[in-house]
């Protein structure tokens, strides 16, 4: 378990509503696709979500700045965590993400990979677009 993830990504949103929308389970929900989201947004607080598929706890949250979480996924092996962390700074009227993932098992990496783009980036980027002409 030793392998990494490193991701940056730019959206076109204050670090306020990309935080906002990475730690409140309903606008998690609604940028997910639909799926269940439970999150307690305090540190220590427990989340789950994509209907029970990912489950963690809040590490540090910092608003508008950092999350940093210990997430898995229900397929892990038991007690298995990596930790995430979502590094947010504002560029002009965007928000540049600086994501790591370490700790997970080697054989989870290449699906990780293209799932952060896919199940992350690309709907919050769609999400926080719609909000800004809402």
């Amino acid at each position: 378990m030793t392998k990494s993830i490193h991701q940056e990504v730019t959206i076109k949103a204050s670090a306020k509503k990309v935080f906002d929308a990475l730690t409140d389970a309903k606008q998690f929900s609604a940028f997910s696709g639909g799926a269940p989201a439970e999150i307690d947004a305090q540190e220590g607080g427990s989340f789950s979500c994509f209907g029970g598929h990912i489950k963690g706890r809040n590490i540090e949250l910092v608003p508008g700045k950092r999350v940093v979480q210990a997430w898995r996924s229900v397929k892990w092996g038991e007690g298995v965590y990596s930790i995430v962390r979502f590094e947010l700074s504002e560029e002009g009227g965007s928000t540049k993400i600086v994501f790591d993932q370490a700790g997970f098992p080697e054989e989870a990496g290449p699906h990780l990979e293209g799932g952060w783009a896919k199940m992350y980036w690309e709907p919050l980027k769609a999400y926080l677009a719609e909000a800004v002409r809402e």
